[in-house]
């Protein structure tokens, strides 16, 4: 599986109308039935998920195979990815101000109209693009930070501990579907097409979707905006032992190191080893349509009693399917490697995610401080990535024998196991309570 993935001006007069009434500064209230059920809001942001992952997910995975044509250079790809990690999180900081004490919906709006600026100077570098790695990830990574912390921001007052399984594993589901048949249509017509036409056809549609997705976030409803932001909000209680921020801080670090490397690293692999961007296609599309049905299962099933040896199990596993690599890696290792994360990688981002938000709502003062808080988890996660990817550049730098980067990809791709023991104690206090 391809890891995708894991936070100014009014526009309120041309669409006022549009945001009006539904003002919320509180998580959604639990349905009457109690069965968790997601409302029309949470349904729209579904779909504006929808289209910006279709975006990526038809360009996102081949720009960097784009890069990697034109210059060779495994370094080159990890300063993109440095670049981008330290912009988006700038970005998540900077703007933590204006979603808190402005128009989170603009934010949302702005990050996805900067992913279409992106894909816009790509296509007007074209071959040149590798000469411009610093401003390709610095538009990217406040496209990226402005999008995210919105979104989670929105994913929070929308949502509550009954639904917040399903909607992930809904989100889950549906980028499964993108996974499996977008890169696939990606792969078929890069190769269709002759030099590099093919990748300034998926660029622009790729533009075209994102406008899309800009468009839907009008039907979301305006979010009421109180409190102000405290620049330092996340970060007052960590060095407390007591504090839970202080384990989640340490936790989503280490869930971090892993993103860094395997966000661009596992495409890259299977296009050197084949060197065909529909063998690329094909990947995904095995390897989604695995996640699709265990992103299902794990979206029905995975409740917080089981989160405890549902995890475990999970991050287990996605450590064992790294060794296949050590074989060879070749396209046959590189998918058993793949299906393998798609079946068991729901089992770890599901809990991993809900447990973050099922704290920031967890009391009224958490609730408040929840952008200061998404965006401690946002830094801490881009702390990690930026920790593996340096640790990748400055491996790759001296080797790029097969056996150094599997090491590598097995010593960063085994994070989990420690995201899982830093959180198990959380887990089985939510097994514990969930089953009295």
């Amino acid at each position: 599986m391809l890891d995708h993935t894991k936070a100014r001006p009014s526009l309120r007069e041309g669409f006022g109308a549009r945001e009006r009434d539904a003002v919320q500064t509180r998580p959604a209230k639990k349905d009457k039935g109690g069965s968790g059920k997601l409302d029309r809001q949470a349904l729209l942001l579904l779909g504006v998920n929808a289209l910006f992952t279709c975006a990526n997910a038809l360009s996102g995975t081949f720009v960097n195979i784009y890069i990697w044509k034109i210059k060779n250079d495994y370094a080159l790809l990890g300063w993109f990815a440095v670049v981008h990690q330290l912009t988006m999180s700038l970005t998540f900081w900077l703007a933590g101000k204006w979603v808190k004490e402005g128009n989170k919906m603009n934010a949302l709006r702005i990050g996805v109209l900067l992913a279409a600026v992106f894909y816009g100077i790509v296509l007007l570098l074209g071959t040149r693009a590798a000469s411009y790695i610093a401003l390709l990830g610095f538009v990217q990574g406040i496209s990226s930070g402005l999008f995210w912390l919105a979104f989670n921001v929105v994913y929070f007052e929308i949502t509550n501990r009954d639904n917040r399984d399903r909607f992930n594993g809904v989100a889950g589901l549906l980028g499964s579907v993108a996974g499996m048949v977008v890169p696939w249509i990606s792969g078929y017509l890069i190769t269709r097409q002759s030099g590099n036409a093919g990748y300034r056809l998926i660029f622009s549609i790729s533009l075209a979707v994102f406008l899309a997705g800009a468009l839907l976030t009008f039907l979301l409803h305006k979010r009421q905006v109180d409190n102000s932001y405290d620049w330092r909000g996340g970060f007052r209680g960590i060095r407390k032992r007591d504090n839970p921020w202080r384990i989640i801080g340490l936790a989503m670090v280490a869930q971090g190191l892993r993103e860094g490397i395997f966000g661009f690293m596992v495409a890259l692999l299977v296009y050197v080893s084949t060197r065909s961007e529909m063998k690329i296609g094909n990947f995904s599309l095995y390897t989604s349509a695995v996640a699709l049905a265990s992103f299902y299962l794990a979206g029905r099933f995975l409740k917080p009693r089981y989160r405890h040896w549902g995890m475990f199990a999970g991050v287990v596993m996605l450590s064992a399917f790294i060794l296949p690599l050590f074989w060879g890696v070749s396209y046959g290792t590189l998918l058993i490697f793949g299906i393998g994360t798609a079946m068991f990688i729901p089992l770890y981002t599901i809990p991993s995610v809900s447990i973050v938000f099922d704290q920031i709502g967890s009391n009224e003062e958490s609730v408040r401080r929840r952008e200061e808080y998404i965006i401690f988890r946002e830094l801490a996660l881009n702390a990690g990535r930026f920790i593996g990817t340096i640790a990748f550049i400055a491996v790759i730098s001296r080797s790029t024998a097969p056996t150094v980067i599997n090491v590598m990809l097995l010593a960063f791709g085994s994070s989990p196991i420690l995201v899982w023991l830093l959180l198990r104690r959380r887990l089985a206090t939510e097994m514990r309570t969930a089953r009295s």
